[in-house]
């Protein structure tokens, strides 16, 4: 089988027919993975994926990504990779030719020349209208705080201020940009054979407007995806800042070696997340060793993902997400006398 996040049914296509290169899909989950997200990095997946997407705050488009191997528990990742586009597959690289999980930056476009890949821009006419737009906004929104000048009111360039850290609801409220259909930041895969070979993958250029070097859940093992061939594998999109402090897909993975099924599983990063940010946006899919599978979400009315196995081929599903965790007020006693 081939599953992954949101409404790109040609990414799983792709994966779905390289999968049937071979009888149930022997050897071929790897290669499913890479190839099929490779897919959508050059489709540039609702620009949230691949070249020419959303832009950092000086402009730049960077990469992240990130290949597990369910058999050898091994991980090939990149982050921050700048002027190669294929990423997916330099992340593949780190995992076959080198005993590292994660490079980043320009050492990791190094290493990503070195083996072949060829450097040239990511940035596209696109990025830079997205940018010049959001200059002209004075850089609204940013993800910026405890500086100064006002990050709601300057570009910047920005100092540490003098005075306490605000709250953490104070902190909170600075998060002012989306996750959903047009505003999501990751395709995570999974491709499962028939021996029960599994393999996960993700790739993503990141939040829009991040600051320069920021790196997100994706390219992180037990956050942006995980894949264990004893139990099952597990993707996660949305709030990368916040989800990647909870490692959703590994608490997923855990969850079915501890008997859960995969709807039970998806939802225990979920709702732990919940429980202490109540106003993120985010969605896991979890699928156990035997293909079956399941989503939740949280902070969107629904969820999309795309899955193709020997019953149905390249079908976009979708799940309803969890409600927001309900308010308890908390009423002091009073003495009675």
């Amino acid at each position: 089988m081939a599953i992954n996040t949101w409404n790109f049914p040609d990414s799983n296509a792709m994966a779905w027919h390289i999968l049937n290169q071979s009888r149930g899909g022997v050897r071929q989950t790897r290669n499913a993975v890479v190839e099929g997200i490779t897919k959508c990095e050059q489709l540039q997946c609702d620009l949230a994926v691949g070249y020419g997407g959303t832009p950092d705050e000086q402009g730049e488009t960077t990469l992240d990504s990130m290949v597990m191997d369910g058999a050898a528990m091994d991980v090939g990742a990149v982050a921050g990779l700048r002027r190669i586009k294929d990423a997916i597959r330099v992340a593949r690289h780190v995992l076959e030719r080198t005993e590292h999980t994660l490079l980043v930056g320009d050492s990791a476009t190094e290493f990503a020349i070195s083996m072949g890949f060829r450097s040239e821009s990511l940035v596209t006419p696109k990025t830079k209208i997205i940018y010049k737009h959001w200059k002209a906004k004075n850089c609204q929104p940013n993800f910026w705080r405890n500086v100064h000048p006002d990050p709601k009111t300057s570009c910047g360039p920005y100092e540490p201020t003098a005075t306490p850290l605000t709250h953490r609801k104070e902190d909170r409220a600075r998060t002012e940009h989306q996750i959903g259909a047009q505003h999501h930041d990751t395709i995570g895969m999974i491709a499962i054979d028939v021996d029960h070979q599994i393999h996960a993958g993700t790739s993503t250029n990141g939040l829009n407007h991040k600051i320069h070097g920021r790196v997100g859940d994706s390219p992180i093992a037990g956050a942006g995806g995980y894949a264990d061939n004893e139990v099952g594998a597990a993707v996660a999109t949305g709030d990368g800042d916040i989800m990647m402090r909870f490692l959703p897909t590994l608490l997923a993975v855990e969850a079915m070696r501890n008997g859960k099924s995969p709807a039970e599983a998806a939802e225990v990063g979920i709702r732990r997340i919940r429980k202490h940010y109540k106003t993120f946006s985010g969605a896991v899919i979890a699928v156990n060793r035997l293909g079956q599978y399941a989503a939740a979400c949280h902070g969107m009315r629904e969820f999309p993902f795309v899955v193709s196995n020997p019953t149905q081929a390249i079908h976009v599903e979708t799940v309803k997400c969890l409600p927001p965790e309900p308010s308890v007020e908390v009423v002091p006693l009073t003495k009675q006398t």
